[in-house]
């Protein structure tokens, strides 16, 4: 016998609903919580110059860069700049992972993103090789949503129209 959508109960089929951007949410919560960590704790990444270092990563996308601008910017310190994208990284995945400020969170992960498309990976060919750009549209399903459901932001919704 096969199944019809209408064999589904329709409970079954409103929970998946509300909870279907819950595994993106932990997803993108956890690689951005990974990498701003992985970002912290490597000496060779927070260092001017040397291999693997931020300074020569850069120096490295300049050219090729959609806005060498950006990679000049960043060039101009690039300890301090590898230390904000980590604390940027870490700071949007927390929030998204506990569904605070969701919106928010979900933009500046967008953020961050783009701008490693624009930098780092705008020379990889073919353009889906490249991670930056997927990763920016995983956020605009958060940014238009938030994060409705098994998240500090409901919570705090809950408690708003409870004391009203």
């Amino acid at each position: 016998m096969t199944r019809t959508r209408t064999d589904v109960p329709s409970g079954l089929r409103d929970l998946a609903a509300r909870h279907a951007l819950l595994p993106l949410r932990i997803f993108l919560g956890v690689t951005f919580v990974y990498a701003g960590l992985d970002k912290l704790t490597d000496s060779a990444f927070l260092s001017a110059t040397g291999d693997g270092s931020i300074g020569d990563m850069m120096r490295g996308v300049r050219d090729t860069s959609a806005i060498p601008a950006m990679v000049d910017m960043a060039l101009e310190a690039p300890v301090g700049f590898a230390v904000a994208l980590a604390i940027g990284e870490l700071l949007v995945g927390l929030g998204v992972l506990a569904g605070l400020l969701t919106r928010i969170a979900a933009v500046g992960g967008a953020l961050i993103s783009l701008s490693l498309w624009l930098t780092v990976s705008w020379a990889v060919t073919p353009y889906y090789y490249g991670n930056d750009l997927p990763y920016m549209f995983c956020w605009v399903p958060l940014i238009l949503a938030g994060a409705p459901y098994w998240s500090l932001d409901a919570l705090i919704r809950r408690r708003r129209r409870a004391t009203t």
